[in-house]
């Protein structure tokens, strides 16, 4: 375990980006953070945790503990959320907490601290009304949203609508280095 005084909690929700989270989590390390990994219950499905929790030297969380356990977690100073599903990123703007992922960008979000996410929806969920709404208002609230990039080597091999889009791993690094 790497990392600094601060700390990031990064927030992985389903999609084949968060497979490259032990990369993410290493770069946050060497500019300064400790870090701790939380997955939504989709997210489990990408990640490797057991990998997950070797890098950051602490469990992958992804689900609520119970009332009295003591938190494994320090608490975040700063949150990404990487890659943020159509669904997370419209959650987190109606305030719904039913994953502990949600719960704790929602609680960052009460509590000022800076929040980064890199939305991640295919081409018709990106185009969909609520989802618009969703990102200005994430902006509006101070939160910061880092986009994909044209040129996807994969060729859209996992969904239509993501032909072009590369993940914004690059972006987001250079986000962390700033907070």
């Amino acid at each position: 375990m790497a990392g600094g005084g601060r700390v990031l909690y990064v927030v992985a929700c389903g999609g084949y980006p968060a497979q490259r989270l032990p990369e993410f989590v290493a770069h946050a390390q060497a500019a300064g953070w400790t870090v701790c990994a939380v997955a939504t219950p989709s997210a489990t499905r990408f990640v490797d945790v057991a990998r997950l929790a070797e890098v950051t030297g602490y469990p992958v969380r992804s689900e609520y503990k119970r009332p009295g356990e003591p938190d494994v977690l320090p608490p975040p100073d700063a949150v990404v959320v990487a890659p943020a599903t159509f669904n997370t990123i419209n959650k987190i703007v109606t305030g719904i907490s039913d994953t502990l992922a949600l719960g704790l960008v929602n609680e960052a979000l009460g509590a000022g601290l800076p929040i980064v996410l890199a939305p991640y929806p295919n081409s018709a969920l990106a185009g969909h009304p609520a989802y618009a709404a969703s990102v200005a208002t994430l902006r509006e609230w101070g939160a910061r949203l880092v986009f994909g990039e044209p040129g996807d080597p994969r060729g859209g091999a996992d969904q239509a609508g993501r032909e072009n889009t590369v993940f914004p791993w690059a972006g987001l690094k250079a986000v962390i280095e700033t907070l």
